[in-house]
Order: C-alpha cells, then sequence, then structure tokens
C-alpha cells in the first residue's frame, strides 16, 4: 500500500483525538456529560461525528479503490502525477511508471531551475530570456505529451489478459493466435519504454541547456538559436511531434 496513504490516516487519528482532548480536557473547553442538555447533546455528535468521520477516512483512505482520472481532464502537473500512479498496480510496467513519476518530479524542478537562473541572468524583457523561457516550455509541454500518449495505451492494456497469456503460454491458443496477441501486448511495452527514453532525453537536454546559459559571457540575441544544445532540442521537439503524427 502506499505510505502516503498511511500517512495521512494516521494524520486523521492525531487530528480527531486532538479535537477530543481540547473538547472534553477540564484545562481547555471541557465539555461534560450531563452538565446540560445542550453540553450534553454537543458531547454526544463531537463523538458521533469523530467516529464518523474516522469510518469514513479510513474508508477513503485504505480501502476505496482509486478510480483513473481521464486523459482528457488531465491538466495539471498534479493530475499527471495522479494519473500515472494509479498504473503503479501493473507489475509488468512497475519500473516504468516509477521512471515515469521520476521524470515528472525532475521536470517540475528542472523547470524552476531554469527559469531562475533566467531570471537572474537576464531582463524579463529581454528577447534572449523570451527565447530560452519559450524552449523550457516547449521542452515540458513535450514531456508531458509523451507521458499523455503513455497513459492512453495504460488505458487500454488488459492486465489480466496479459498475466493470464504469459501464464499459459501458448498452451490453449492456437500458435498463430499466440504470436499475434503476444506482439499486441510486447508493442504496448515498447511504446511505453521508447516514450520514457525520449523524455530521458528530453531532461538531458535541459541539464544541457542550463549548463550552456551558465557558461554564457557574452552572447547575442541572435546567435541563441546556433547554441549546441538549441539546436539539438529543436531537432528533439521536431522529430518527436512528427513520430507523434
Amino acid at each position: 500500500m502506499n505510505m502516503t496513504k498511511y500517512i495521512k490516516f494516521l494524520g486523521l487519528i492525531l487530528g480527531i483525538v486532538a479535537v477530543n482532548v481540547l473538547a472534553f480536557s477540564p484545562g481547555f473547553i471541557g465539555l461534560e456529560f450531563g452538565e446540560s442538555a445542550f453540553t450534553t447533546a454537543l458531547s454526544v455528535t463531537l463523538l458521533f461525528g469523530s467516529a464518523l468521520a474516522l469510518f469514513y477516512g479510513s474508508y477513503t483512505l485504505l480501502f476505496k479503490q482509486p478510480v483513473v482520472l481521464p486523459v482528457r481532464r488531465i491538466e495539471t502537473h498534479e493530475d499527471y502525477v495522479e494519473a500515472l500512479s494509479f498504473y503503479r498496480r501493473i507489475k509488468v510496467l512497475e519500473e516504468d511508471i516509477t521512471l515515469g513519476l521520476s521524470q515528472l518530479s525532475r521536470m517540475k524542478k528542472k523547470k524552476e531551475t531554469l527559469l531562475n537562473v533566467l531570471h537572474q541572468r537576464f531582463d524579463p524583457g529581454e528577447l534572449s530570456f523570451k527565447k530560452f523561457a519559450s524552449v523550457t516550455l516547449e521542452v515540458e509541454k513535450l514531456l508531458y505529451l509523451n507521458i499523455r500518449s503513455v497513459l492512453n495505451r495504460l488505458n487500454v492494456f488488459d492486465e489480466a489478459d496479459y498475466a493470464n497469456m504469459m501464464k499459459s503460454k501458448s498452451a490453449s491458443l492456437p500458435q498463430k493466435l499466440f504470436q499475434e496477441k503476444t506482439k499486441v501486448y510486447n508493442d504496448y511495452l515498447t511504446y511505453v519504454k521508447d516514450s520514457l527514453h525520449t523524455n530521458e532525453e528530453i531532461l538531458l537536454k535541459l541539464d544541457q541547456l542550463l549548463l550552456e546559459i551558465s557558461r554564457l559571457d557574452s552572447y547575442e540575441a541572435g546567435d541563441i538559436e546556433q547554441m549546441p544544445c538549441m539546436q539539438e532540442i529543436d531537432q528533439l521537439i521536431k522529430h518527436t511531434k512528427l513520430y507523434r503524427q
């Protein structure tokens, strides 16, 4: 189970305990049963509410099955993380999903670092700032596009069918049909891995771009497109967009 769920559940318990301590401790609010009709009703309501919150919280955090977020509704970084995390349950893709989540985290950090460096070296109104910032955002969009494509494949990946196929091998299927099904699933897995490999290239190019920016002493705005890393990033963007069409 995801450790984050345990942490949230522990926080829920501590919060409920803290509220009840404050409510019933003589040193704080000091609610007592039988003191008056109002305090008795308030005490009962508080205990009932605490039990209900604990029950609902435990169900939501520990037992309720997660629902996959539709790809068309994914917009923010957090949406991508949530959607990709859902597929960690697919054993054959567990390492790939972990890598994809790592790429999302690294992309966010690298983008923030690059923009901070640009603010330190250039004025936001300068053409140089705009060009570097623009290519950074384009690269970010490309990485998210790859993750979105991966999510589209994962959404139709039948884990149970794949597991049954691998378990029975060709014993229960005609050889030709087994080979065709194997090819289909291998294409799924290959596509996911290729997309993540492309993302690793993207992240590497951002590291190289950051290094080249940090080395800039004298420059002309018109020379930015001629920087080796900028040219490589431009080719990577064009190639990937062409491949996705």
